[in-house]
C-alpha cells in the first residue's frame, strides 16, 4: 500500500514577518465608488481614561499630537463614543471601560467637533458594557416596569442629547442601544424592546432632528435572525433611519454574506445599513499583560495574518464591501485603546482602577458581579488597535484617507503560512520544497524554502510525537509543525473532502438533521465535521460506519470524537465489526459544546482479507438533542 504524505495549508496560522513596515511600503487596495459623505468612523470611548493614565499619542512619524488631530488627518470624520446611564459604585469609583458616562461623551463630542468629525452617540441603556449576552438593566431603573421605563428612558436620552446640543456637539447619528440581539435594557420580549427604541427614536427627533437614529445588533452570520428583526422593526413602525451591524471577520462570517444580509434589509425596509463596530489584529503579542480576546491558537477564523498590511486589507476589503452595497459607512472598534504601561500589570492595575482604563475595575462587580467582579483587568484588544503599544500610529491608520486612491507598491511577502505535515511512521519521511505565502495584496503564492536537516530514521523511532521544524524563505523565518503519526485508515475520517460517499450513515429513528456540516467552530479539527440535530424528543437515532478492506494483517485501534448537547437519556458508542460480525463496542458520552469525547477501542487483530466497519452508535432522548462528530482514526496499533 502507498502511504502518503499529507500536507494542510488551509486555515493554518500566519508567522508574522515581525519586520517594520514603512508608510510607503503598504499596499492599499483602491475603493471605488465611496461617496464624499461616507462615515470612517472610529469609537475612542476611552481616550480620557487613557490619557489620564498616562497615554500619549504619536503620528507615524512619531511626533507627539493630540489623539483627534492624528484621527482627522487620517480621513476619519466619525467618532462614536457609548454612553452608560451610570457607570460608577455608590463611592464614585468608576467601573472601568472608560467610566462612559454623558459627561465624558459632551467632552469627548466637543474634541470631536472642533476636528470637524460627526459624533456618533451610542447608548447602551445599561450601567455598564450591554452586548447580545448581556442587556443589564440601570440601577435607577431596576424596580421599575415597563410603562415606567418607556419614559424614563426617553427623559434620560433627551437629557443626555440636550446636554450635547447645549455643549455644541454636531451629533451625527444616535444608536438606540448596542447589540441589542433580541434584548434591551433587561426586556426580552419584542413589544417591548420596540417601546423602548421608539421612546429613545422620540428624543432623539426632539433634540436632533437632523441627526441619523440607527439600530445595532451583532451576528450577521445568522442572517435569518437579521432579517426577522429587521421584520419585527417594520412590523411595529419603529421610526429609526440606519440598521447598524458589528462585523468582527473572527466570528462573523464572510463579507459576501454580510453584503448579502444588509442589502436583503436595504433593500425591503428602504434602511440604510452601515458597519458600527469592526476591528482586526495586527499582532499576537500582548501589550499591558492582560489576556486578549485574539491570541495564538483560538476557534477562531483567521482571514488576514495578523500583521499591519493584514490589518489594512481587512480595513479597505470592509470600506469596499459596504462600497459595494451602498452602505454608508464604517467604524473602527476602540482604535487608541492602547497599553497604559508595560513595566508591571500591578502597576499598570493602578491605572485601571484609578481612571478607569481597562476594560472593568473591581468597582464594577457590584453591578456585574459574575463578569467583571471576577476577571476585571486591562484592555482585551490593545493589539487590534490601530496605534502601537507605545501610542504611534500604524500605518495602517492611513487606509481611511488614501482608500478611494488607494497605493500599490510593488506586490511582497507579508506573512508565510505555517504548515503541519503528516507522516507515516511506516513511510518516508518528506517536507514541502514550498511554503504558501501570503501576499501584501492578500493573495497566495508558493515560495521556495529550505529546511533544518532531520534524521527520519529517528523521528520514526521515536513513535507518535509532533515535532517543530525551522527553516527560511524568502529571507523569513519558516515554521512548519512535522506530525509523526499512524496511517489512518479511514478515508475522510474528519469529513474535510467533499466526498462522503465512503460513510454511510443510517437513520434508525427519525433524525431531523444529519449531514456533513461546514463549521469551524464546531469541529474538532479543520472546518467539517458530522452533525445530528432533532427538535422532538426520543427520535434520534442512527449509525454512521465505514467499510475498509483490503487491510494488512495485524493489530489496530480505532477512535472517533463526538460532542454534543441537550441529549438527554443516550445510548452512544464506538464500534468494530469484523466480516459483519459486531466484534468491539466502547461507550460515550455527550455533555455540552465542545466537549469531545473520544471512545478508544483497541488493540484488536485483523487477518489477511477481513473486512473491517468502524462506526459509531447514536441515540438520544432529549428534545433538541444535537452533536457533532469528527476524526475518525483506524490506525496500526502500538508496540
Amino acid at each position: 500500500m502507498i502511504r502518503r504524505v499529507l500536507l494542510t495549508l488551509a486555515a493554518l496560522m500566519m508567522v508574522c514577518t515581525g519586520l517594520a513596515l514603512a508608510q510607503e511600503d503598504l499596499y492599499i487596495r483602491r475603493v471605488e465608488g465611496l461617496p464624499e459623505d461616507f462615515f470612517m468612523g472610529m469609537d475612542v470611548s476611552s481616550v480620557l481614561s487613557e490619557e489620564a493614565s498616562g497615554v500619549r499619542y504619536h503620528d507615524a512619524q512619531g511626533r507627539e499630537r493630540d489623539l483627534f488631530d492624528i484621527l482627522e488627518e487620517n480621513g476619519i470624520n466619525l467618532i462614536r463614543v457609548r454612553v452608560w446611564n451610570d457607570p460608577f459604585d455608590s463611592q464614585g469609583r468608576g467601573y472601568g471601560g472608560g467610566n462612559c458616562d454623558i459627561n465624558a461623551a459632551i467632552e469627548i463630542g466637543r474634541r470631536a467637533t472642533a476636528h470637524h468629525m460627526g459624533l456618533l452617540v451610542d447608548f447602551h441603556y445599561s450601567d455598564f458594557w450591554a452586548d447580545p449576552a448581556k442587556q443589564m438593566v440601570p440601577k435607577a431603573w431596576r424596580d421599575m416596569d415597563i410603562k415606567e421605563k418607556i419614559p424614563a428612558l426617553h427623559d434620560w436620552t433627551r437629557e443626555c442629547l440636550t446636554k450635547l446640543r447645549d455643549a455644541g456637539v454636531d451629533v451625527a447619528m444616535v444608536q438606540l442601544g448596542n447589540e441589542t440581539n433580541g434584548r434591551l435594557c433587561g426586556e426580552k420580549i419584542w413589544m417591548k424592546i420596540y417601546q423602548l427604541m421608539d421612546a429613545g427614536s422620540r428624543a432623539v427627533r426632539e433634540v436632533y432632528p437632523d441627526a441619523l437614529v440607527a439600530v445595532h445588533f451583532a451576528n450577521p452570520e445568522s442572517g435569518d435572525n437579521y432579517l426577522s428583526w429587521a421584520s419585527k422593526l417594520s412590523y411595529y413602525h419603529l421610526d429609526y433611519d440606519v440598521f447598524m451591524t458589528s462585523y468582527y471577520p473572527y466570528w462573523h462570517g464572510t463579507l459576501d454574506n454580510l453584503k448579502s444580509v444588509l442589502s436583503q434589509i436595504a433593500d425591503t425596509y428602504d434602511k440604510k445599513v452601515m458597519v458600527a463596530e469592526t476591528s482586526y489584529a495586527w499582532t499576537l503579542e500582548d501589550g499591558d499583560m492582560s489576556p486578549n480576546t485574539i491570541g495564538e491558537g483560538g476557534a477562531y477564523e483567521k482571514p488576514y495574518p495578523f500583521t499591519v498590511q493584514g490589518q489594512a486589507n481587512h480595513i479597505s476589503d470592509v470600506i469596499g464591501a459596504m462600497a459595494d452595497i451602498g452602505g454608508i459607512g464604517v467604524c473602527w472598534w476602540e482604535g487608541a485603546w492602547v497599553p497604559v504601561g508595560r513595566d508591571s500589570r500591578e502597576e499598570n492595575q493602578a491605572l485601571w482602577q484609578e481612571h478607569g482604563s481597562g476594560w472593568a475595575s473591581s468597582y464594577a462587580g457590584e453591578y456585574d458581579p459574575d463578569d467583571a467582579g471576577v476577571y476585571y483587568g486591562g484592555c482585551a484588544c490593545d493589539n487590534q488597535t490601530l496605534f502601537d503599544f507605545s501610542g504611534r500610529a500604524l500605518p495602517s491608520l492611513s487606509v481611511f484617507r488614501m482608500v478611494r486612491e488607494g497605493q500599490t507598491p510593488p506586490v511582497t511577502v507579508d506573512a508565510l503560512d505555517e504548515p503541519h505535515v503528516y507522516c507515516d511512521l511506516n513511510g518516508p519521511v518528506a517536507l514541502p520544497d514550498t511554503v504558501d505565502a501570503v501576499m501584501s495584496d492578500n493573495s497566495r503564492q508558493a515560495v521556495p524554502v529550505t529546511w533544518e536537516a532531520i534524521d527520519p530514521e529517528a523521528l520514526k523511532a521515536a513513535g507518535p510525537a509532533a515535532y517543530e521544524i525551522h527553516g527560511t524563505a524568502e529571507g523569513r523565518e519558516a515554521v512548519l509543525t512535522l506530525h509523526m503519526v499512524r496511517f489512518n485508515y479511514v478515508l475522510n475520517g474528519s469529513f474535510e473532502e467533499d466526498d462522503v460517499s465512503m460513510w454511510r450513515c443510517t437513520d434508525l429513528g427519525q433524525t431531523e438533521q444529519l449531514y456533513c456540516e461546514e463549521k469551524k467552530t464546531d469541529s474538532l479539527t479543520g472546518l467539517r465535521h458530522w452533525h445530528f440535530y432533532s427538535a422532538q424528543q426520543d427520535t434520534v437515532e442512527f449509525e454512521l460506519e465505514q467499510d475498509i478492506s483490503a487491510l494488512p494483517a495485524g493489530t489496530y485501534e480505532y477512535r472517533i470524537s463526538i460532542q454534543g448537547g441537550d441529549c438527554g437519556e443516550t445510548d452512544i458508542y464506538s464500534y468494530v465489526k469484523i466480516d459483519g460480525e459486531m466484534i468491539y463496542t466502547q461507550p460515550a458520552s455527550v455533555t455540552k459544546w465542545n466537549d469531545w469525547h473520544t471512545p478508544a477501542i483497541g488493540p484488536f487483530s485483523v487477518e489477511d482479507g477481513q473486512t473491517v466497519t468502524v462506526g459509531i452508535h447514536v441515540r438520544c432522548g432529549g428534545k433538541g438533542a444535537w452533536g457533532k462528530i469528527d476524526d475518525a482514526e483506524l490506525t496500526s496499533a502500538g508496540e
